[in-house]
């Protein structure tokens, strides 16, 4: 088994950091979880980069993933979440792009999961367009998903993950327990329900208040609106932290170094 990982922050695990300030996520998750299941060591690599458009994504990433030796066996593909942030979104160029990936997996035989990132707009500004758009594109990829027979994974509509217990402060990206869900959707749809996906008793959810509300917008939407004015994506100057393959070992979390 050999598990590659593409796309942006939900791929590379932003949410759920270790005491270091370093992410793990579920993808980290989902590589511990096919050690276990397979009961030997098997490679990882995570070339998400927080921030990415799915442009990139499928073209630099898609690129080094699949010039990887060995081939990867398993390849999941996650992005489009920064590109519904932007004022105009061409949806269906977006299908496009991933389309182009189901083609070139399929000729390189490598064995493609798509994954729908999580619902965030129950808890962000401008929520409304964020779901509209969301919903779309995860239909027209679970449409897409049926026609080639590729694995699906709809974390957009899992109910579940609606819940802000389940969100990191910022309401943006997931928090641990959020990409511990995830990572049992996503082990279950590569060992084909093997796995049941449980992931623990459900997390409480925060208590919303108007200072709450008053303190998530001066630390977290204020310093993103900056950002985005000034034209700096949070990873300019972030890189892979898995850009080849890694091992991970029954019993033993998936952080190497």
């Amino acid at each position: 088994m050999r598990f590659a990982a593409i796309g942006d922050s939900f791929t590379e695990g932003v949410g759920d950091e270790h005491a270091d300030g370093s992410v793990r996520g579920w993808a980290d998750h989902v590589a511990a979880g096919l050690a276990e299941a397979a009961g030997h060591p098997i490679s990882y690599a995570n070339l998400a980069v927080r921030g990415r458009l799915l442009g990139e994504i499928v073209t630099d990433q898609l690129d080094v993933a699949l010039a990887l030796r060995p081939a990867p066996t398993v390849l999941t593909l996650n992005g489009g979440g920064n590109d519904m942030l932007r004022p105009r979104t061409d949806l269906a160029h977006l299908a496009d792009l991933t389309a182009g990936v189901v083609a070139r997996c399929a000729e390189a035989g490598v064995r493609l999961v798509l994954i729908s990132g999580a619902d965030p707009s129950g808890g962000i500004p401008l929520g409304r367009v964020v779901r509209r758009r969301g919903e779309a594109l995860t239909a027209s990829i679970a449409e897409l998903a049926a026609a080639h027979d590729v694995a699906f994974v709809d974390a957009f509509h899992d109910t579940e993950l609606h819940r802000p217990g389940y969100w990191s402060p910022d309401r943006l990206h997931l928090g641990a327990p959020g990409h511990r869900r995830v990572a049992g959707l996503v082990l279950a749809a590569i060992l084909d329900g093997a796995t049941d996906g449980d992931t623990g008793p459900a997390p409480p959810d925060p208590p919303r208040s108007t200072r709450a509300e008053l303190a998530y917008y001066r630390e977290h939407v204020l310093p993103w609106v900056g950002r985005r004015a000034r034209g700096i994506s949070s990873g300019d100057t972030a890189s892979a932290k898995h850009p080849d393959w890694v091992p991970v070992v029954p019993g033993v979390a998936a952080r190497c170094t």
